[in-house]
C-alpha cells in the first residue's frame, strides 16, 4: 500500500504561536489541521512560529508575537476587502486603518513595520511609496505572523515590528478546488457604489509534487460616508473605484521526506479607474472632501509588484536544519497627478505625475542545530543578502524626480535559545549589518510652491555598518502563568528619496548628508501571560527609542523626514474568553504615547502626532457558532479621543461596530457583513490627528454591505 507524503510544512503544523491569545484560541484555528493529521496517522507536532528565523516553538517567545489565522482572516473579509482595516481590526496597537490606498500613517507602536510575503520584504525604505501593504491579496493568505517591536530577524525596515503573510498552501492528497465570490454596496444601493469580487484556487499534491495556483479579481466602487456622501478621492492613490487582480503559483517537490524545493510566484496589480475628481472640503468649518464625477489631470494611480523565490529546506543536514531562499521583488508604483503641485525646469508650469521603481534582490541562508549541551541549547546562524535598486521619476516628461539609489546590504548573525531550567529558558543573538548606498550626480526638480529650485548635488557612497543585539528570557511560574522580558533592536533607513528630492541648499553631497544616517531602535518589552483552561490574557509594556529617528512633518504641503530622538512607551492588552465550545470572546486594549526632541538639545519635548501614534483602543469580538449550521461575528472597537501639543490635531474619538452572518448550505457556505453597522458618521483619525489639509480631510466609509459564497470541492 503506498501512502501520499503530506508535505513537511503540513506535518509540522505552521501555525505560528499566538501569544496574544491563549492556547484555547489555537485549538480553534488547528482543528482541521488536526484531522487531516489523525486521518494520515500523524502525531500533532509542536507548533512553529515561522516568522522567527529560530523557528521558536509554543511558549518559549520572549517578545510578543500574534497570529491572525485564516478563519479570522475570512471573518473579516465577510465584512471588508480593505488589507488596512483587517490588520487595523486584528492587530494590537496597529493605526486605525486610512482607508486609500496609501498607508501612509499606518503604524506599528508608533514606527514602521516590515512587510514579508512568505518571508520576502516588500516594504521600499529608500522611497517609502506607504502601499508595502497592498502587495497581496488576502484571498492568497493562509495567515499573517505578527511580531511586536523592532526586530533585526529580517533585516531592514522592522523598527516597528514584522507582518509576514504566509501564502496558502496544497490542502491535501489529490486535487482541490475553491471559488468564491463576494457583492458589496453602500446601504442605499447606489449604481456607483457596487463592487464585487471573484476569487479562484487550484491545488493538490501527486506523489512528491505538490501546486498551487490562486487568481482573484475585484472591482471596488465609490465609497460613501454615514452622511450618505461620496467619500474624497485622494491623492496619491485611491481604493475606492478601482479594479485589482492577483495571480499566484505555487509548486514544490519533495526529494524526500526531509529535503523540499519550492518555487512561487504572485502577481498583484491595482489601479484606479479615474472617474472622479476630489472636491475640497474646508477643515475650519468641519466641511469634509468629497468626490463628483470628472476627468483628473493625468491618469489614475496603480501598484504593480511581482514577487517570486526559490525556497530549499532540508530538516536534516548534517545534523541540522537548513533553510535556503532567493528572492526578487519588482514594484511599481504611480501617484496620482497632484495638481497642487506644479513642475517647472524652465519657468513653465508643468502638471505631471510620478512613479516609484523598485527592484529588489536578495537571499536568506539559515542553518540551525538543536539538541546540544545536553539538549538544552539551540543555536542558529545565517547570512543575508539584499540588493535594491530605487528610483522615482516623473512619468509624462520623463525628468528624475529622486536619482537612482542603489543600496547593497549584507549581515550574518548568530542566535542562541538555552533552557537553564525546566521553568527558566533565555535566548540572545547577534547581527551584524553592513550596508552601502550609492547615488549619481543629480539635480532636484524646481516646483514653484516649495524651496526646491534646481540644485545640483553630488553624488556618493556612504557605508554603514552596525552591530545589533538582541535578549530575552520566559520564565514559567505556575503551568497557568508565563513572564517574560526581551530586548531587542531594529535597522532601518529613512526615507533617502524623500531627504534626496528634498535638499534645496548648493553645494551638497550625498556623502556628507547626516539625515542619510540609519535608524537603529532599541525595544524593550516585558510581560506576562495567563492561560486557565477556557480563558486567557496577555500583558506587555514596551519602550521603544531612537537616538537618530525619523519624524514626519508637513511643510508646504510636502512632507519633510526629521531626524529627530523619538521615544515611545505604550501597553497592550489581550484577553479571550471561550463561554462554551460554540461561544467565544476577544478583547484588547492599546495605549501609546511619545515625544520627539524637536530643538535638538537631547531631550524629548514634542508629543508625536497622529502621523506616528495611534490613539487608545479598545476592541471587542464574540464569535459563535448556533448550530452546525449557522455562525455570527460580531466586533466593536473604540478610538478614544488624543490630544497633543499641537492643538489642529487633536482627536476627537469614535466608536464603529461590524457583524457577519455564516449560513452552510447543501453546496458551499453565504455569508452577509456589515461594515459600520450603526452608520456612524466620522472624520477618520489621519483626517484629523495626521495632517491639516482642506484636500485631505475625510470621512470614514459609512454602512456597507457585503454578500458573499464560497464552495471547496
Amino acid at each position: 500500500m503506498s501512502i501520499t507524503r503530506q508535505p513537511r510544512h503540513a506535518r509540522l503544523l505552521p501555525l505560528m504561536l499566538c501569544s496574544a491569545l491563549p492556547a484555547t484560541a489555537l485549538a480553534q484555528a488547528t482543528t482541521s489541521t488536526e484531522s487531516e493529521q489523525a486521518a494520515g496517522g500523524d502525531e500533532l507536532n509542536p507548533i512553529v512560529i515561522t516568522a522567527t528565523r529560530s523557528k521558536s516553538t509554543e511558549g518559549e517567545t520572549s517578545q510578543k508575537v500574534t497570529v491572525i489565522t485564516r478563519e479570522q482572516i475570512e471573518q473579516q473579509l465577510a465584512i471588508t476587502q480593505d488589507p488596512g482595516q483587517v490588520l487595523s481590526n486584528l492587530i494590537p496597537s496597529y493605526s486605525p486603518s486610512r482607508q486609500k490606498l496609501s498607508n501612509a500613517g499606518e503604524t506599528f507602536r508608533g514606527r514602521s513595520p516590515l512587510f514579508l510575503v512568505d518571508g520576502v520584504p516588500q516594504s521600499n525604505p529608500l522611497r517609502d511609496s506607504a502601499r508595502d501593504s497592498y502587495t497581496i491579496d488576502l484571498s492568497m493568505v493562509e495567515r499573517i505572523e505578527v511580531i511586536h517591536g523592532a526586530s533585526a530577524e529580517h533585516g531592514l525596515g522592522a523598527t516597528g515590528g514584522i507582518i509576514n503573510y504566509v501564502t496558502k498552501r496544497p490542502d491535501g492528497a489529490g486535487v482541490r478546488q475553491h471559488a468564491g465570490v463576494s457583492l458589496t454596496s453602500d446601504d442605499d444601493f447606489e449604481s456607483d457604489g457596487f463592487g464585487h469580487k471573484l476569487d479562484y484556487r487550484l491545488s493538490g499534491q501527486d506523489g512528491d509534487w505538490d501546486y498551487l495556483v490562486a487568481a482573484s479579481r475585484q472591482e471596488r466602487g465609490v465609497f460613501y460616508d454615514g452622511n450618505d456622501e461620496r467619500v474624497g478621492i485622494a491623492y496619491p492613490g485611491e481604493l475606492q473605484n478601482s479594479e485589482s487582480y492577483d495571480l499566484l503559483a505555487k509548486a514544490g517537490y519533495w526529494f524526500d521526506d526531509d529535503q523540499n524545493l519550492e518555487v512561487a510566484v504572485n502577481r498583484f496589480e491595482l489601479e484606479g479607474d479615474g472617474d472622479y475628481v476630489p472636491v475640497p472640503g474646508d477643515r475650519d468649518a468641519g466641511i469634509a472632501t468629497t468626490a463628483r464625477k470628472g476627468d483628473p489631470v493625468g491618469d489614475p494611480g496603480y501598484n504593480e509588484v511581482t514577487t517570486a523565490r526559490l525556497s530549499y529546506s532540508h530538516a536534516d543536514w548534517l545534523g541540522n536544519s537548513l533553510d535556503a531562499q532567493l528572492y526578487s521583488q519588482r514594484f511599481r508604483a504611480r501617484f496620482a497627478t497632484t495638481p497642487f503641485f506644479p513642475y517647472q525646469d524652465d519657468g513653465a508650469t508643468r502638471f505631471d505625475q510620478t512613479r516609484n521603481e523598485s527592484d529588489k534582490v536578495g537571499a536568506k541562508f539559515t542553518l540551525s542545530r538543536d539538541g546540544l549541551l545536553n539538549d538544552r541549547l539551540t543555536l542558529t546562524t545565517g547570512l543575508d543578502l539584499l540588493q535594491d535598486e530605487t528610483r522615482q521619476e516623473l512619468v509624462h516628461t520623463g525628468r528624475t524626480y529622486v536619482p537612482e539609489s542603489q543600496f547593497r546590504n549584507y549581515a550574518v548573525f548568530l542566535h542562541g535559545d538555552y533552557a537553564l531550567t525546566d521553568a527558566l529558558s533565555v535566548n540572545a543573538g547577534v547581527r551584524h549589518e553592513q550596508a552601502e548606498l550609492e547615488v549619481d550626480d543629480f539635480s532636484t526638480i524646481d516646483r514653484s510652491n516649495v524651496t526646491q529650485d534646481n540644485v545640483s548635488v553630488d553624488g556618493g557612497n556612504p557605508d554603514f555598518d552596525e552591530t545589533l543585539f538582541n535578549a530575552g528570557l520566559v520564565y514559567q511560574a505556575t503551568d497557568w502563568a508565563q513572564l517574560y522580558a526581551n530586548y531587542s533592536e531594529g535597522f532601518g533607513m529613512p526615507d533617502v528619496g524623500r531627504v534626496l528630492r528634498g535638499i534645496d541648499t548648493p553645494g551638497q553631497d550625498v556623502d556628507s548628508l547626516l539625515t542619510l544616517q540609519p535608524i537603529v531602535t532599541d525595544n524593550r518589552e516585558v510581560g506576562a501571560r495567563f492561560d486557565w483552561d477556557r480563558y486567557g490574557l496577555e500583558l506587555s509594556y514596551y519602550e521603544s527609542n531612537a537616538d537618530f529617528g525619523e519624524r514626519l512633518t508637513e511643510e508646504n504641503g510636502v512632507w519633510v523626514g526629521n531626524r529627530e530622538k523619538t521615544e515611545i512607551q505604550g501597553v497592550e492588552i489581550t484577553g479571550e474568553a471561550r463561554l462554551s465550545d460554540a461561544h467565544q470572546l476577544r478583547l484588547s486594549y492599546t495605549h501609546a504615547e511619545g515625544e520627539s526632541d524637536t530643538d535638538g538639545d537631547g531631550r524629548v519635548d514634542t508629543d508625536l502626532t497622529g502621523i506616528n501614534i495611534a490613539p487608545d483602543t479598545l476592541k471587542l469580538g464574540w464569535s459563535a457558532a448556533w448550530n452546525q449550521k449557522l455562525s455570527s461575528h460580531l466586533q466593536y472597537r473604540y478610538y478614544f479621543d488624543r490630544s497633543v501639543d499641537d492643538p489642529e490635531l487633536e482627536f476627537d474619538g469614535y466608536g464603529l461596530a461590524d457583524a457577519s452572518l455564516t449560513y452552510r448550505l447543501p453546496v458551499g457556505s453565504a455569508s452577509l457583513g456589515i461594515e459600520n453597522l450603526t452608520d456612524e458618521d466620522y472624520f477618520t483619525y489621519y483626517s484629523q490627528a495626521a495632517r491639516v489639509s482642506d484636500d485631505y480631510y475625510f470621512k470614514g466609509r459609512g454602512r456597507t454591505l457585503t454578500l458573499g459564497y464560497q464552495v471547496d470541492f
